[in-house]
């Protein structure tokens, strides 16, 4: 099997154990995760972790864990409440009136709007501006790819033969 080869299903595997790790179920409620498509959480809805890839979360209701979106962005409204951390990368958070959120508020590569009656048990973290998201995603991609040539450099250099030189 070729090195190439190996390398692809490997990651095909990695990705498909996050996807597991990712849409496991609260002990009481259940979890969201979606790909490109919003997730809506109800003001009679109780839920577990939302996660969104791609896409946005819009909650009126409760979440019992954290609330998570990459590339996208996080609206809560009508007083909304959040047991754990909402965390955005790459869009924004958006807290309406009445919100309570219990644990972090954090995004990267993008802004927060608070209305002033919005309460934050944790901390607020904004890292603003497109140039943090772009670090975000840039930097593991070169790391990656240093990695693999270092592998194809040992590979190759480890099928060299050496060459006698004639006297």
């Amino acid at each position: 099997m070729s090195l190439a080869r190996l390398l692809g299903w490997s990651a095909v595997a990695a990705i498909f154990c996050f996807m597991l790790s990712c849409s496991a179920l609260a002990k009481d409620n259940p979890s969201y995760t979606q790909w490109g498509r919003a997730i809506h959480v109800g003001p009679n809805d109780q839920v577990g972790d939302v996660t969104c890839f791609g896409c946005s979360i819009y909650v009126r209701g409760q979440v019992a864990g954290d609330a998570t979106v990459f590339g996208g962005s996080i609206v809560l409204e009508d007083q909304a409440q959040v047991a754990g951390d909402v965390t955005g990368f790459g869009g924004g958070i958006q807290l309406g009136s009445g919100v309570k959120v219990t644990g972090d508020v954090t995004v990267f590569g993008g802004s927060i709007g608070r209305d002033p009656t919005a309460i934050i048990g944790g901390d607020v973290t904004s890292l603003a501006g497109k140039g943090w998201f772009a670090l975000m995603v840039v930097t593991p991609l070169i790391v990656i790819g240093l990695l693999v040539a270092l592998i194809v450099w040992l590979i190759q250099r480890a099928r060299q033969t050496e060459v006698p030189v004639a006297a």
